[in-house]
């Protein structure tokens, strides 16, 4: 979101808040959705993710209630205002899209923060279920707004894993925590090098435009939900796959010894041996592209993307034939590289071309849909952007 549309974010939600709940917000925040360059289904096995964060943003105007009280309404989504107990907050409970801020202020309360309600009103320009971190931005829009708000204290990786909480024992998604530190700690011009072990992060320079490059984003319109049981199972048979091998987690198994650790796992059944395989040659796809970045040589990062695909297709098998499409059509147009981004089963994927040849590919990518039949995808360039921030 440009400084224009944030101005313009700003002043929208701000009367839209002032309609709904008969006063003024005491401020507003934006939080961005995000697309990962490469690391996937990494994050909760304490590996390595490469995120940047996109101009879509949620937005939240926000107060402060002290009656144990909060309310919520979403500019995008039907219905009107849910109006939640905090003390009847439980988790899992059936609150549909409200669950992701009612989450936070459960989660910030569980930790001994004395939040005592609020008033929320949120807008949101990151695609629902396009794999670009929609929920992620919900949470870290609400958790920055009433940290400032109750004054907290709270650092942004401490909002992040606050919000990945919400999301895993709130929601009941066991996502890894990437998403929310994504949305929280990403900058301008920059993707965020983060080792989701320690939380220990570097902001690494990516202005894919000073070396004649664009990363587009392809979202192929099929929606997938991660709260199904396929993202657990996968997460399921990562951990079986590590305690076989006598370890914490797949972050311990260095590449060099996956062929052995392979051999270890015979016995196991064949998905677990797929999905070890997959991580931990994604651990060491996300150095290989840092080592690259580093040294100036960003073409060279394309082959590791269709790489990153071709384990996500056959080993993780989390891909779709749309997502499969967007890469094949893709690079068969001249780019350099393609790979699905999040969580897969649909959503989005990622291009990365030569400036000069993002249209020929676009149009190949769209051509390619309405030849399968395919609803035709949203494609628009990935500008590594702010993380989340006040706004007013």
């Amino acid at each position: 979101m440009s400084g224009a549309e944030s101005v313009s974010g700003a002043e929208s939600v701000t009367a839209q808040f002032e309609e709904l709940y008969g006063s003024a917000p005491e401020g507003v925040w934006a939080a961005p959705g995000r697309v990962n360059l490469i690391g996937e289904y990494t994050d909760f096995n304490d590996g390595f993710v490469m995120p940047l964060a996109l101009p879509h943003t949620a937005v939240a105007a926000v107060s402060r209630r002290t009656d144990g009280v909060l309310r919520v309404h979403s500019a995008d989504v039907p219905g009107g205002v849910v109006r939640l107990a905090l003390d009847e907050l439980v988790p899992l409970s059936d609150t549909g899209w409200a669950a992701y801020p009612a989450g936070v202020v459960w989660a910030l309360r569980e930790a001994g923060h004395a939040v005592t309600g609020a008033d929320i009103h949120l807008m949101s320009t990151v695609p629902t279920g396009a794999g670009l971190s929609s929920s992620a931005a919900l949470e870290v829009v609400t958790a920055l707004a009433l940290n400032d708000l109750y004054e907290l204290g709270l650092s942004a990786p401490e909002l992040a894993v606050l919000s990945q909480r919400a999301e895993n024992a709130f929601v009941g998604v066991p996502c890894g925590v990437m998403d929310q530190m994504a949305s929280a700690c990403c900058t301008d011009g920059h993707a965020l090098y983060l080792d989701t072990r320690d939380l220990s992060q570097r902001q690494v320079p990516f202005d894919l435009a000073a070396v004649g490059l664009q990363l587009l984003v392809v979202d192929t319109r099929v929606k997938h939900a991660l709260g199904d049981g396929a993202y657990a199972e996968r997460r399921a048979g990562c951990e079986a796959g590590a305690r076989a091998l006598g370890a914490r987690t797949l972050r311990e198994v260095e590449y060099a010894h996956l062929p052995a650790a392979l051999e270890r796992l015979a016995g196991e059944e064949e998905n677990v041996r797929r999905y070890v395989r997959h991580v931990v040659s994604d651990n060491h796809r996300v150095e290989r592209v840092i080592a690259l970045l580093d040294a100036n040589d960003v073409r060279a990062v394309g082959p590791l993307l269709i790489d990153g695909h071709t384990s996500l297709r056959d080993d993780l098998r989390v891909s779709c034939d749309e997502l499969d499409l967007v890469v094949s059509s893709s690079v068969a147009a001249g780019a350099l590289g393609a790979r699905m981004t999040g969580g897969g089963f649909g959503g989005s994927a990622i291009v990365l071309v030569e400036t000069a040849d993002a249209d020929t590919v676009t149009k190949a990518v769209l051509e390619a849909f309405a030849s399968a039949g395919h609803t035709a995808p949203r494609v628009f360039p990935a500008v590594p952007s702010r993380g989340a921030h006040r706004l007013a």
